[in-house]
């Protein structure tokens, strides 16, 4: 039964009594196949890809300096912003500097008042003048 629905013929008792059935070319033959490497071109070549990356890079470090160069004139421009005040912050300290002075000199007249002999004015270490320390200058400390 089954070789009746699987091969068609009636009546076979074995796979010799099958009919010999041989494959070969269709007459003419094939088609010649195609063998050779043709991968098609899929981008640009590497000669190109190196000079677009040199290009790239060339234009980067330019961009770096001309940044470099904007830098450092407006540093250049804020020292001398900085530069142009400096008399005036000098005479702002000078002021406060002789107010300071002058209240730390009536404050010593006052505790000393009762001393013979003691003169504010004297200067007991040296005959330069120089700026007093850290007794009169203001407090940076946060009250």
């Amino acid at each position: 039964m089954t070789e009746v629905t699987t091969r068609g013929t009636p009546g076979l008792r074995s796979v010799r009594d099958l009919p010999i059935v041989q494959d070969g070319p269709p007459p003419g033959g094939y088609s010649a196949i195609r063998y050779g490497r043709r991968i098609p071109s899929t981008g640009p070549t590497g000669a190109a890809l190196l000079a677009v990356y040199a290009g790239m890079f060339t234009y980067g470090f330019y961009q770096i300096g001309v940044g470099n160069r904007e830098r450092r004139e407006a540093k250049e421009e804020k020292i001398l912003a900085r530069a142009v005040i400096v008399p005036y912050l000098q005479a702002e300290e000078d002021r406060r500097f002789v107010r300071a002075w002058t209240a730390k000199k009536e404050n010593d007249k006052a505790i000393m008042a009762e001393v013979r002999g003691w003169d504010a004015d004297a200067r007991p270490t040296t005959s330069r003048w120089m700026p007093p320390g850290a007794s009169t200058r203001p407090s940076m400390a946060k009250s």
